[in-house]
């Protein structure tokens, strides 16, 4: 009986794993598709949907936390406080490139869900963390202002994802150019 119950249950994670991934698919195009659609999209019954998710609202809220989940654990695994700070930003930004490409709609969603505020806290901790890391190994000057060159990393981030210029590419060269412009800017260099 309990492996009949696993088997539900890995049955039930395919079935919302489909869910999901159809719906930011469709809410990234048509942030108004109903649940009608996503079920369509998804290619399950709206029941399916309905009997996983309460509401259009709960998918959205289990789709932005989901997303902040694989952002926490992609920002953890670069090891922001372990390893050398040049090293963690490459990773990290790499990392979120990956997730973002993936989750552009979740991911802009505000969230007032614990969990998601939770892991953001924590997300925005280990940025500034590895930024002040970055500044004491010498990668940034001593007089720099953490904090805005926290949310100009961010926005460099964000501009990769969503700017004009976007375009699928590599991550690892992505975060390249993103770490090269936070730390050198447009400048010549000398």
């Amino acid at each position: 009986m309990a492996e009949g119950q696993r088997r539900l249950r890995a049955d039930a994670e395919r079935s919302i794993r489909t869910i999901t991934e159809a719906a930011e698919r469709l809410l990234a195009a048509n942030p108004a598709a109903t649940i009608e659609q996503i079920a369509e999209a998804a290619g399950v019954a709206r029941t399916t949907v309905h009997r996983r998710f309460a509401s259009r609202d709960a998918l959205i809220t289990s789709m932005t936390r989901d997303a902040w989940a694989q952002i926490g654990a992609a920002v953890a695994a670069a090891r922001p406080a372990t390893a050398p700070p040049l090293v963690a930003l490459h990773q990290a930004t790499t990392n979120i490139l990956e997730i973002k490409s993936r989750w552009t709609f979740a991911l802009g969603q505000p969230s007032d869900d614990p969990s998601t505020v939770r892991t953001q806290q924590e997300v925005h901790a280990a940025c500034e963390l590895v930024l002040r890391r970055a500044q004491e190994a010498g990668l940034l000057r001593p007089d720099v202002d953490l904090d805005w060159t926290g949310r100009v990393y961010l926005a460099l981030i964000d501009e990769t994802i969503h700017g004009a210029t976007a375009s699928p590419g590599d991550p690892d060269a992505q975060a390249a150019r993103i770490l090269d412009t936070l730390l050198h800017g447009a400048a010549p260099r000398p």
